[in-house]
């Protein structure tokens, strides 16, 4: 993975910008840790922060979680698939097929390169296809969220929304699933977080520390 770095504003109640380099950022740290801001949100022109990794990682709770914490904004591209087909991703799936979805799916991610000041949380296969990569990076900073195939497993088993494991939810074919992406996965990351065993506002404060 190569290194990156985030660049980060913040504004005061008052509407004034005021540039945030790591000792600045840190006079305001322990209030956005705690999701107490005191006065200050990040700006608009904040960069996206991107969330990929498999089903089941925890993507949403945890881009929930960052949102609330720096004053951005959730976005869910498979929420966004349903918006623009007027059906559920199960229904895409079983009329249209995969192909179909991804292409609906990588209408969505060009849709967001030009958009800032986000917390994306994308479906488990965006990173499968390289132009959606270099999108969610023209804008963002894309972090992996990884988990054991065990862990994935115990977080969907009653899940009857996940399409792609609807033939065999087994961990041994999660985990062959997991082998197939993981280059792509890989390849995209700015930064990988390990979600076994922490809690959603520990994986939180982790991402905010590693940003900083």
């Amino acid at each position: 993975m190569e290194p990156f770095s985030l660049p980060l504003l913040l504004a005061t109640a008052e509407g004034g910008r005021q540039p945030v380099n790591l000792l600045n950022y840190a006079k305001h740290y322990d209030s956005i840790l705690s999701g107490d801001n005191g006065g200050y949100n990040v700006l608009s022109d904040h960069p996206n922060i991107v969330l990929i990794g498999f089903m089941g990682v925890g993507k949403s709770r945890i881009a929930q979680n960052l949102a609330r914490r720096l004053s951005l904004k959730q976005i869910e591209t498979d929420d966004l698939i349903v918006e623009r087909e007027g059906m559920p991703i199960e229904q895409i799936f079983a009329t249209k097929g995969e192909p179909y979805f991804r292409d609906s799916e990588s209408a969505v991610v060009r849709g967001l390169e030009d958009e800032r000041a986000l917390v994306i949380s994308c479906g488990g296969g965006v990173a499968l296809r390289p132009e959606n990569v270099r999108s969610l990076k023209k804008n963002g900073t894309i972090i992996w969220l990884t988990a054991s195939p065990q862990t994935i497993f115990e977080r969907v088993r009653h899940a009857t929304h996940r399409p792609i494991l609807n033939q065999d939810m087994s961990v041994d074919f999660i985990s062959s699933l997991m082998e197939g992406r993981l280059p792509y996965y890989e390849s995209a990351a700015d930064l990988q977080i390990s979600t076994d065993g922490k809690s959603v506002e520990e994986i939180g404060e982790e991402i905010i520390h590693a940003l900083v």
